[in-house]
């Protein structure tokens, strides 16, 4: 093995401001078998893996210097084949968003896409065989690199593999609208391109990108590197065999893929989003065009959309979950937390059961379950050990880990167990009076040092604490369902909750990787309260006249899913309940539908037949649905701009009574609580992108240039 020296790159003609630059190191390793020598290009920025390795301006004039001269050691028989891979855990995760807001032209956004197709461009034009080796993480440019490989090797541990571009608002343009379809076929291509995007940013895992012929083959991770290197010199010698099946280029299966896919951007989106457009023609039109053609294009295009407002409020979105979410606001000094030994979780149910699991896995501390009988227990503590086993059958947990997690887990009718428990949550009837009675008991065992925790969704937690001879003690700590799935944990301090109390959960929210934000202690604190105001108003639309589905049309592009699908996936007595909570407290604005009454009280799952994959309104929910003798019918338009206005008007008043911090947190919540829409940048950008927030507040939520382009 010699080492090489890669020469210096170019200085190049952007600067992102304070770019880490990702380094091309270059070795050459002896191939088996007599295949000769291969040039391995080790990507890597010099950090560790917690700061993924990325490809801004330097970065790409680097990797192109570096592969340029590899041409010249090839044309002169030095090195048989070139490959790259990437540092540990990591292969790339694309380009480097940080300085995409410093573009104040299109042209220079044009030389972006430009520079990344001439860099990979370079590797594919080599005059020997590639190889991409993918250890790790890849995204965006990462997986574009690797399909401008001649051949691809992945790990079966890789996490993520996906092409997240369009989630964003922007499109795969560095070669992957062209690449992909042509090497894996457009229906797969598509999957990876714009339905995973529109699915809440879907990743593959390293089999599953194998499963779709992404990679030409897979090996586990401990010896990934050594065995993919003798995988390359296979093929070299001819001792291995790459067969891809041919792609199907017939135009009108081609055009029908297209088409479907279209379909289904238009139901995620409403087409309020220009960037999954613009993927599917460029999708398109790979079925005929050249290489350098569908390159050109991904250029225009990509410039296009970096340009926008709709990647600017993106990339507002990413910048709150990968740097707000990691340091929360109002969050008091973490040296002030105390340590968690033992957990006790009140309630057995399906609830408690998902918060046990979650609190074993990630505090690896004895958690214990209490309900009213043994049966209870017993289906609570046997759904966490189910869980526990799937987990290790699946390979995700060791069987060591699995014996200690489920040794960790225990239950009783008695709350005794809590003696010792340094943090107790409830999750038991949403109703004042029942959780009141439980932190009264919970006193009787507990030390007066113990954090109460409750999972409540709407309640006061300084009503609940009011009786207590230690209120100081008890936090709000609200979950989204799925537990496993939602980041989001609001955490609500009452009046009296103390600071020891309050960090001691913050603490434990970031143990529990949620994605943890301060709400004040005001009805249906952030996310529900929002959702209150937005589902009523589509109920009291529906109830005045207009079609259910036209009403559930309006919201493509803006929540992750119709309104009156939600409801039955949260539950209509859950929504009706947080409705009426809010009406309580605010009767001038929200609005309790007694269409949804009588849902609840014929215990009806909800509005919809979900069976087939796309919502029906079943018979017996539409004869719960009464026209008035004088309805008001509104067009798709009309509902969305109607709707708007109320959460406009309900943000303003949220911020203004400081339940929120800011209106980042406000987007935060709305995005990993509510699945709100990452190109919207969660629903301030969008008010005041609309100009809705100055027509109903007078003022935009947030600076211009912040989620939009400088005026």
């Amino acid at each position: 093995m010699t080492a090489t020296t890669t020469p210096a790159a170019a200085t190049p003609s952007l600067q992102f401001g304070e770019e880490v630059v990702t380094h091309a190191h270059v070795r050459d390793v002896t191939l088996p078998g007599g295949a000769g020598a291969l040039a391995l290009i080790t990507i890597d920025n010099g950090l560790d893996h917690t700061r993924p390795t990325t490809f801004g301006p330097q970065s790409i004039a680097e990797l192109h210097a570096a592969v340029d001269a590899l041409r010249t050691r090839a044309e002169d028989g030095q090195i048989a084949a070139v490959a790259v891979t990437g540092k540990p855990f990591i292969f790339a995760v694309g380009a480097d968003l940080t300085g995409i807001p410093l573009l104040t032209e299109r042209d220079q956004a044009l030389a972006v896409a430009r520079a990344g197709h001439a860099a990979f461009a370079a590797l594919a034009d080599l005059p020997v065989p590639t190889f991409a080796f993918v250890n790790g993480a890849a995204m965006g440019g990462g997986v574009e690199l690797a399909l401008s490989a001649t051949y691809r090797t992945i790990s079966s541990g890789v996490p993520a593999v996906a092409l997240p571009e369009v989630f964003l608002g922007i499109v795969p343009g560095w070669g992957g609208c062209w690449l992909l379809p042509n090497l894996v076929g457009v229906e797969k291509a598509l999957k990876v391109i714009v339905d995973n995007p529109l699915s809440q940013n879907r990743m593959l895992r390293g089999p599953e990108a194998f499963s779709l012929g992404i990679a030409d083959a897979i090996f586990e991770p401990a010896d990934f590197l050594e065995r993919s290197i003798a995988w390359a010199g296979g093929v070299l010698t001819g001792a291995v065999t790459v067969d891809r099946p041919p792609v199907d280029r017939d135009e009108a299966s081609w055009t029908a893929a297209v088409s479907t896919a279209r379909r289904l951007a238009d139901v995620k989106t409403g087409r309020h989003a220009k960037s999954p457009y613009a993927a599917l023609d460029l999708v398109a039109a790979a079925r005929a065009t050249t290489r350098d053609e569908g390159f050109a294009a991904e250029d225009e295009a990509l410039a296009d959309l970096i340009m926008s407002d709709e990647l600017r409020a993106g990339l507002y979105a990413f910048e709150l979950v990968q740097k707000r979410a990691k340091r929360p606001a109002g969050a008091p000094d973490k040296a002030l937390a105390r340590t968690v030994t033992k957990v006790g979780i009140v309630g057995a149910g399906l609830m408690a059961s998902q918060l046990a699991l979650l609190f074993v896995q990630r505090l690896q501390v004895p958690v214990v379950l209490t309900d009213i009988d043994d049966d209870r227990v017993a289906k609570g503590v046997g759904y966490v050990h189910a869980e526990l086993d799937r987990l290790a059958a699946k390979g995700r947990i060791s069987r060591d880990r699995l014996t200690r997690y489920r040794s960790l887990v225990s239950g009783s009718t008695s709350k005794a167990g809590f003696a010792d428990a340094d943090f107790v949550i409830e999750a038991v009837f949403e109703e004042m009076s029942v959780k009141k009675q439980v932190f009264a008991e919970l006193e009787q065992v507990t030390g007066a040092e113990c954090v109460f925790a409750t999972n409540t969704s709407s309640l006061s937690i300084t009503e609940m604490a009011a009786d207590l001879q230690h209120p100081e003690r008890v936090v709000g700590f609200h979950f989204f369902n799925p537990v496993a799935v939602m980041p989001l944990l609001e955490i609500i301090p009452g009046a009296q909750t103390d600071d020891a109390t309050l960090a001691t959960a913050f603490a434990v929210g970031k143990d529990l990787k949620k994605t943890c934000i301060r709400a004040a202690d005001r009805p249906s604190f952030i996310v529900n309260r929002l959702l209150g105001r937005f589902m009523g108003e589509a109920a009291r639309i529906v109830d005045e006249g207009t079609p259910i589905e036209v009403v559930d049309r309006a919201f493509a592009g803006l929540a992750p899913m119709p309104p009156f699908v939600l409801i039955g996936l949260v539950g209509p007595a859950i929504a009706l309940h947080n409705g009426e909570t809010l009406v309580r407290a605010f009767p001038d604005r929200f609005y309790a539908s007694p269409t949804l009454q009588r849902l609840v009280a014929a215990k009806l799952p909800g509005f919809y037949d979900l069976s087939s994959g796309r919502p029906v309104l079943t018979p017996e929910a539409a004869e719960l649905i009464e026209r008035p003798a004088d309805p008001v019918v509104l067009d798709v338009d009309q509902v969305r701009e109607r709707v708007l206005t109320v959460l406009a008007d309900e943000a303003r008043r949220m911020l203004d009574e400081e339940v929120a911090q800011s209106p980042m947190d406000i987007d935060l919540a709305m995005i990993t609580g509510a699945g709100f829409q990452f190109w919207n940048g969660g629903i301030t950008p969008l008010l005041d992108r609309t100009g809705v927030a100055e027509r109903v507040t007078g003022h935009r939520f947030l600076p211009a240039g912040v989620s939009t382009l400088p005026s």
